[in-house]
């Protein structure tokens, strides 16, 4: 794993941030991926990680970050947004700005690595998706569609280099201790009048173990992947939701 060189979008905060965190104690070599240039230079710089900052919905800087880059062994995708609103609330700039991050983040990136993982004859991509990803929820449908494609892309391109040496595949976390879930809650109470202990118990409901995901269980999940007793392993959407179906 010290040969190897990875890079992670949405690295600094959250599930992406675990992610950058564990493959850097495991001796691999790091390059953090953000918007934020603040946070992108103190989270690198206390794990000793290379930084780019990009945002993964602007296809030229995408081209521009992975030019500067050595050969990239392991891609984590996990940048990615979450908005909900009823279907009939849900507009087209709505599912765009879903797609946009979610699918065609991850899509931009993976072409710029993928030539060269195929070449070397060894490569890992994993996409961070979700439960959305595997089933559908209320309120959700333009970030449930949108985690559905990129699972769909997921055993896709797994097909297509299944002989090259090259694993793909998707994590889907259910409710995970993030700001993202904290921005959930937030609407919850918002918009329904509930406390935040009812929110909560809504959305741990979903998890047979009762509880949220926490970021470092996802991040070990990847961790695996990214390694050489997963070669076997592509085409998989692995659901991190405490048994949740």
């Amino acid at each position: 794993m010290a040969e190897r060189h990875a890079v992670v979008t949405g690295a600094t905060r959250g599930i992406g941030w675990a992610i950058a965190r564990r493959l850097a104690e495991d001796g691999v070599r790091v390059t953090l991926i953000g918007r934020d240039m603040k946070r992108l230079v103190e989270r690198a710089s206390s794990i000793g990680a290379d930084f780019v900052a990009c945002d993964v919905t602007d296809a030229e800087a995408v081209g521009h970050a992975f030019a500067g880059l050595d050969h990239v062994d392991m891609l984590i995708n996990n940048a990615g947004i979450a908005e909900s609103a009823p279907f009939l609330k849900s507009d087209d700039a709505q599912f765009q700005r879903m797609f946009d991050v979610n699918v065609l983040g991850a899509v931009r990136c993976t072409r710029h690595v993928l030539p060269g993982m195929i070449e070397a004859g060894w490569g890992r991509v994993v996409n961070v998706a979700s439960t959305a990803g595997l089933r559908g929820y209320g309120y959700i449908a333009a970030y449930a569609a949108s985690k559905h494609a990129l699972v769909g892309v997921t055993r896709s391109l797994a097909l297509e280099t299944a002989k090259r040496g090259v694993t793909v595949n998707a994590v889907c976390p259910g409710f995970t201790e993030t700001d993202m879930t904290e921005t959930t809650l937030d609407r919850i109470v918002e918009k329904t009048g509930r406390t935040r202990e009812q929110a909560m118990a809504e959305l741990t409901a979903s998890n047979p173990q009762g509880r949220l995901v926490q970021p470092d269980e996802v991040a070990a999940a990847v961790a695996f992947l990214c390694g050489d007793g997963a070669a076997s392993i592509t085409g998989q959407a692995i659901a991190i939701a405490g048994g949740e179906a």
